[in-house]
């Protein structure tokens, strides 16, 4: 028997209430915002934390900190990536 539209409909906002509330709170005072996997704020300031560690590692010529900015700034290279 299949499901009626509005039982698939009702069940999509119900999921998408679950996964991301503000966007679904966003979306039904009619003024949209991004969904959470597209936000990506926080990869753009760990990203420019990690470069200035990275930076200062050199400045410093401290082997840890190029290092610590190496990898913190490949990781936040990896949270820009676009979702598949």
């Amino acid at each position: 028997m299949p499901r009626s539209e509005d039982e698939r409909l009702i069940a999509l906002e119900a999921r998408c209430v679950c996964e991301d509330p503000l966007f679904a709170r966003a979306m039904s005072i009619g003024r949209p915002r991004r969904p959470r996997e597209f936000r990506r704020t926080g990869a753009w300031w760990a990203l420019a934390v990690t470069t200035a560690v990275l930076i200062g590692g050199v400045i410093v010529a401290n082997g840890l900190l190029i290092a610590t900015g190496l990898v913190g700034a490949g990781l936040a290279a990896q949270l820009l990536d676009p979702p598949n």
